[in-house]
């Protein structure tokens, strides 16, 4: 792979980083809610769910789940019903910010919620099938050391724009400080997630 094609690829990792989707919601709900060092486990969830997506996609088996749809339909639905059931607990959470006491209970729970959200969307599957043949090259460099480095890529600039966006988030946590303001956040966020199901159970495979 040639650095051409390796800037013009990190340049489409930004941009899908960037894009609202549910891990960015996720993580700015937890900079929100927990601030910014203890939102570091919703990001390193995310990583992992998100890594081992690419990981399927590297070894072939994106292509089956792509091709399958019986393997899709229950990856789709599974992630589908997750993220509308953690938009109903937003919604039913306390209007209160997360107590010391609870954060390390809390943290794991943050880290274990967001794999499973990288892991359940197929559209991520979807896409990164799509997305790697179009930089795979046939020169001396091999294909398994070009996914790698477009694994690396993908991983360390999401990581990157997730920290971004739990740093933003933390900032906004000044402003709630009454019951009804969070309430309000948690309603928001809780809403976030349930189109952010809705929008996944309306995603077609081509």
């Amino acid at each position: 792979m040639s650095f051409s094609i390796w800037l013009t690829f990190l340049m489409a990792s930004i941009f899908i980083s960037l894009s609202p989707g549910a891990g960015a919601i996720k993580t700015m709900n937890s900079g929100m809610n927990y601030g910014f060092r203890s939102a570091i486990p919703t990001i390193f969830g995310l990583q992992l769910g998100y890594g081992i997506q690419i990981f399927i996609v590297a070894i072939g088996l994106g292509a089956i789940i792509a091709s399958s749809t019986a393997s899709f339909l229950i990856i789709k639905w599974g992630g589908v019903l997750y993220l509308i059931w953690l938009g109903i607990q937003k919604w039913k959470s306390a209007e209160r910010l997360v107590t010391i006491e609870n954060k390390v209970e809390n943290q794991k729970k943050q880290f274990w919620q967001s794999a499973f959200v990288n892991l359940t969307n197929p559209k991520a599957t979807v896409f990164l099938v799509a997305l790697f043949p179009q930089f795979l090259t046939s020169n001396n460099t091999s294909h398994e050391t070009q996914l790698l480095l477009m694994a690396a890529t993908l991983l360390i600039v999401d990581l990157a724009v997730m920290f971004f966006y739990a740093a933003l988030a933390s900032h906004l946590k000044s402003f709630i400080k009454s019951e009804p303001r969070m309430k309000l956040i948690n309603r928001v966020f809780g809403s976030f997630f349930i189109f952010a199901g809705i929008a996944l159970a309306a995603y077609q495979k081509n």
